[in-house]
């Protein structure tokens, strides 16, 4: 069985209308996996409610009081931007219960050692620790991390961020931390127009690959086999985190890449050859049909 972490009530962070960060990008995965020929091997677990796990101590690891307090303020007055990103009622508790996902995937993976999925929204890589931006509201796969080292005594964590766009506000959190690496593909020039080669971390930590626009799965295959693959075996991770966005498909409609589904059931083999403890968290993708598909043939390549 391969678990995934999911609630409707992610579908109830409100971006408005015509926003492409929206909750019908959740309900296309499901209805593809619910589809799918493997539905029979999926376990659909509910995250932790925050009634019963308050997140406060979570979100200080990566966040200032200040930004924590602004999230709250601004979703309790409705619909409104908050920084880059829109918010709603519901929001500070939604993002809450999706990083609690997360939590309980690290659980999850660490304890039964297989890996998971984390269907959640809003993402987090953009999400700074003090402010928000690009439909982020709090650095799930940052947290996630820090939890991992923090709370359950683990010394060697890697990211794998390889949504179209730089995580930003994961390298931002976790470069000043010496047993988490962070490792990110992504188109340049794009937002955030961060994610340079020379931006390696206080410890040597970060790894950024920067691709061009309109590379495809050559291009992305020389650079997992060259840089990212061998970089990732080289810290011998112990608990794995994917920020898995799918903005690099050919079909997505806010970046210039040329990946299909296949591609990332090959990423993912790949980074089961490295350890079975792999954590995969939803980011970016943003072409309905085609961000299913490729969480899709993730999840399979896992099962298979």
């Amino acid at each position: 069985m391969f678990p995934i972490f999911y609630s409707d009530r992610f579908l109830d962070h409100d971006t408005g209308h015509g926003h492409p960060e929206r909750a019908a990008r959740l309900t296309a995965i499901k209805t593809a996996l619910e589809r799918s020929t493997f539905a029979n091997q999926l376990e659909w677990l509910l995250p932790t409610p925050i009634e019963v796990r308050p997140v406060n101590d979570l979100l200080l690891l990566a966040h200032t009081t200040q930004h924590i307090a602004r999230v709250t303020e601004f979703a309790a007055s409705g619909i409104s931007a908050f920084e880059s990103t829109p918010v709603s009622a519901a929001s500070d508790d939604v993002a809450r219960l999706a990083l609690n996902a997360w939590i309980d995937g690290v659980n999850e993976v660490m304890t039964k050692n297989r890996s998971a999925f984390v269907l959640a929204r809003p993402p987090g890589h953009h999400a700074l620790p003090d402010e928000g931006m690009g439909f982020c509201l709090f650095a799930n796969a940052a947290i996630a991390a820090i939890y991992a080292v923090e709370y359950l005594g683990l010394s060697r964590v890697s990211i794998l961020d390889w949504d179209v766009h730089h995580g930003n506000g994961t390298q931002a959190i976790v470069e000043k931390h010496s047993k988490i690496r962070y490792c990110s593909l992504h188109q340049f020039p794009a937002y955030p127009m961060t994610g340079a080669a020379s931006e390696t971390g206080e410890f040597g930590n970060i790894l950024n690959v920067p691709l061009k626009p309109g590379s495809g799965a050559d291009v992305y295959n020389a650079a997992f086999e060259l840089q990212v693959l061998p970089w990732l075996r080289s810290g011998d991770p112990q608990l794995l985190i994917i920020s898995a966005g799918y903005d690099a498909m050919a079909v997505d409609p806010l970046a210039r890449m040329r990946l299909n589904a296949d591609d990332y059931g090959r990423f993912t083999k790949w980074c089961l050859e490295i350890t079975p403890r792999i954590l995969f968290g939803l980011e970016g993708g943003y072409d309905l049909d085609g961000l299913a598909m490729a969480v899709a043939k993730t999840i399979e390549t896992c099962l298979n």
